[in-house]
């Protein structure tokens, strides 16, 4: 153990004394900068942006390690010695200059802040060539808003911002920071601007303060500035649009190349095209917002960019607006071009496969039609298929080893609509942007030595979000699931599915018909022109399986099986409902730290015409996304305790109610990479008692001692358009121990610990 500690001793001295190898003589390298601060309403972290002066990056133990890679280079003669100084850093020496302009930013920032009487010393430390500086921050008394008023002549422009909440942003005794009134001016200038007034700035609302009125205090007045020309600020309406449907410009401005060209009128859409029309009207139409008559606003312009440059055929938009003044009234017309993209996809993958031991490999191609019916139209087809080599080990000697093999194939078609086909009598939801209909369906053969299994699937989804895209809704009005099962081993039956007391089991392979229609929304605090302060994102959804079956059965187009349950076409159906909810929020406390909370919780009820929800639709937890002290599907329900001499017992692990608690504290150490340390909680439960799950029912005297606890540990990889997440939790509390269900003192790598690896954050 001495040993170890002299080791350790020595490694630190190392890093110590390496870290000043290349400072000059005669000069310091920048070891630390401390902000020591007395202002109550200006934190550090908003102070840190006007240091001139930072030090070499660090991470705990390691240190400066960027700084240690480049002191080990002598020079750059060799290619080593150049890669290590481009990923090192060369050390930060401490200017003097730097430090005195970083004091007099700071103080500046402060005045700004509403601190107008603020000092900013520095502390400096000098030993063994480092520095240390600290810039002793004293804020004193800050200034306050005494009276405040705005002296606005426009009514119509007071009207919209009263009504709006927009215009007392301040009120009497708050501090005099010039931030929130730049971000007043900001909310008042985007709300003149979807109100019709275009090209209104913020610079044309100015504020008077007269900071001589009393000790640390301020009049304040809001004043507009108004046009040179006019006494008032002008609203307009929006004109005549013409789109130029994917055509060349050049062969716009030919005259000669006019006769190729068609013009087009669809509703209050001039359109030009050529003879073969890029797209139709009617998608063109409704992918774009700006209306004949319609007060002018930005969110339309940005409704009609985001609605056509997400249309899969359309590489590039241009939107062009031009003032005209027509009839006493102020109109801006608009010329809308459309250029095409690629219209063909396609792609194709290949994977080995590694499944306990069992080695396989898999493979699909797609190919995807993006403008198919000339309304940008989504056709994607997709085939699958795999193949996998299983030993035979575990499987009965009845079983021929000519079959010891699993091979799976399939096939999808899938169609994107870039509007929602709906009836007359919601012809406004049509005006929603980013909307879609999609169709979809699929076949997929499953032939494993133990089964046959077939899969069908035929669904529809409709699709919107709201103005300003914090609001999505999804619509499932008929999903149609229907797997069937022809052909069962006898050494599967026997082992598996004769035991009439896990239904859960046995239900699972048999043949299933489930026909569900689901209702899904979510809302985000984050929208295109705003970043909230405490982000959130809040998702429910409810799914309910059975109406159509059940209308079906009510007509007499059903038969009763003999153990008393409906049929149609021979195949028993579903009926259940389920709900979800799920809370994630995000606290930054600067702009490396924040803490991440997440709530989760759902519940599924069978009835009727089950006593079972269908496999495919149960909770499972733990895994990369729930309580990450757990394997995937490896936690629950309740107190259940894992029968491991059961090779499927991944079956007993599921449940009618789940659970999930975290709190994640995420610090970014670089922009590349990022830690995290979180705790998890949670669990699953049955609804009802089965016999295969004893200790899984939900029960209210007894539930909040079966939520298990996790803790643990993750490394982030940022690459910006991708996030790579390596997470290992460990047990904290395990309900399905018998005795010892604290085992946060004792710890075990062996079956208490989990590794995890995911794209994205958790939540």
């Amino acid at each position: 153990m001495k040993r170890y500690f002299f080791y350790l001793l020595s490694f630190i001295l190392f890093i110590a004394c390496d870290a000043t190898k290349r400072v000059p003589e005669g000069s310091y390298l920048l070891n630390k900068v401390k902000l020591d601060t007395d202002t109550k309403f200006v934190k550090k972290s908003d102070l840190e942006p006007f240091l001139r002066q930072k030090p070499n990056s660090s991470v705990p133990i390691i240190g400066k390690y960027r700084l240690h890679l480049y002191n080990i280079a002598d020079n750059d003669s060799t290619w080593l010695n150049r890669q290590l100084r481009k990923f090192g850093e060369r050390p930060v020496l401490y200017s003097e200059r730097l430090t005195t302009i970083s004091a007099e930013q700071i103080r500046l920032e402060l005045s700004n802040r509403g601190y107008l009487n603020a000092t900013v010393d520095t502390l400096l430390t000098f030993k063994d060539k480092k520095t240390d500086v600290t810039y002793d921050i004293h804020g004193k008394t800050p200034y306050r808003i005494l009276t405040y008023q705005d002296t606005i002549q426009d009514t119509t422009i007071v009207k919209i911002l009263t009504e709006e909440k927009k215009l007392n942003f301040i009120k009497e005794e708050d501090i005099f920071d010039l931030k929130v009134l730049e971000e007043g001016r900001i909310a008042m200038a985007q709300q003149l601007r979807n109100t019709g007034f275009y090209n209104f700035s913020k610079d044309n609302f100015i504020f008077l303060a007269d900071t001589t009125v009393g000790t640390n205090q301020v009049d304040l007045t809001l004043d507009l500035l108004n046009p040179t020309d006019s006494t008032f600020h002008k609203q307009y309406y929006l004109g005549n649009t013409i789109v130029l449907n994917g055509i060349d410009r050049a062969k716009l401005e030919d005259s000669t190349k006019h006769y190729e060209l068609d013009t087009v009128q669809f509703r209050d859409l001039t359109i030009i095209q050529e003879k073969h029309e890029f797209l139709r009207p009617r998608a063109i139409y409704y992918n774009t917002f700006l209306r004949k008559n319609r007060r002018y606003a930005d969110r339309l312009v940005d409704r009609s960019y985001t609605s056509l440059n997400g249309l899969g055929a359309v590489s590039q938009t241009n939107i062009n607006l031009f003032p005209a003044f027509r009839n006493d009234t102020n109109y801006l017309d608009a010329r809308i071009s459309i250029a095409p993209g690629n219209v063909h996809w396609a792609q194709f993958g290949i994977d080995g496969t590694n499944s306990a031991g069992d080695l396989g490999v898999a493979t699909s191609i797609t190919y995807e039609h993006r403008n198919i019916l000339k309304g940008a139209e989504r056709l994607r087809i997709r085939l699958n298929g795999a193949y996998e080599f299983i030993s035979s080990g575990g499987l009965s000697d009845s079983i021929n080893l000519i079959d010891q093999n699993y091979y799976e194939y399939g096939a999808e078609v899938f169609l994107s609509i870039p509007q929602l086909l709906l009836p007359w009598l919601l012809q406004r939801l049509k005006e929603q942007p980013s909307a879609s209909t999609e169709f979809s369906v699929g076949v997929n053969f499953q032939k494993r030595p133990e089964y046959l299994r077939q899969f069908f699937n035929l669904s529809s989804k409709l699709q919107w979000s709201r103005m300003d895209w914090r609001l999505t809704n999804t619509v499932e009005p008929l999903d149609i699931n229907y797997v069937r099962m022809p052909w069962k081993s006898d050494f599967f039956i026997k082992q598996y599915l004769s035991d009439d007391s896990n239904p859960i089991l046995r239900k699972s392979y048999e043949d299933q018909f489930i026909a569900r229609t689901a209702y899904s929304v979510s809302f985000t605090n984050t929208g295109t022109r705003r970043i909230p302060k405490y982000p959130f994102r809040i998702r429910a959804g409810i799914d309910l399986a059975g109406l159509l079956p059940r209308a079906v059965t009510a007509l007499g187009g059903s038969r009763t099986n003999k153990e008393g349950y409906e049929e149609i076409f021979g195949i028993t159906y579903a009926e259940y409902i389920k709900s979800d909810f799920d809370f994630s929020r995000t606290v930054p406390f600067d702009d490396n730290n924040s803490l991440a909370t997440h709530f989760g919780i759902g519940v599924a009820v069978p009835y009727g015409n089950s006593i079972v929800l269908p496999f495919e639709k149960r909770y499972f937890s733990g895994g990369a996304n729930s309580v990450r002290g757990w394997s995937t599907r490896t936690l629950g329900p309740g107190a259940y305790q894992r029968n491991d001499s059961l090779r499927s017992d991944f079956v007993n692990q599921t449940g009618d109610i789940k659970l999930d608690l975290s709190v994640e504290f995420r610090h970014k150490m670089t922009n590349l990479f990022e830690l995290a340390t979180f705790v998890d909680a949670g669990n699953i439960w049955t609804i009802k008692e089965y016999q295969g799950q004893p200790g899984g029912v939900f029960r209210f005297d007894k539930f909040y001692k079966q939520i298990a606890v996790a803790y643990g540990l993750g490394f982030r990889v940022n690459l910006n358009f991708l996030l790579l997440r390596l997470d290992a939790g460990m047990k904290a509390y395990d309900p399905a121990e018998s005795e010892k269900k604290f085992v946060l003192f004792n710890p075990n790598f062996t079956d208490k610990f989990a590794v995890h690896f995911a794209i994205g954050y958790p939540f």
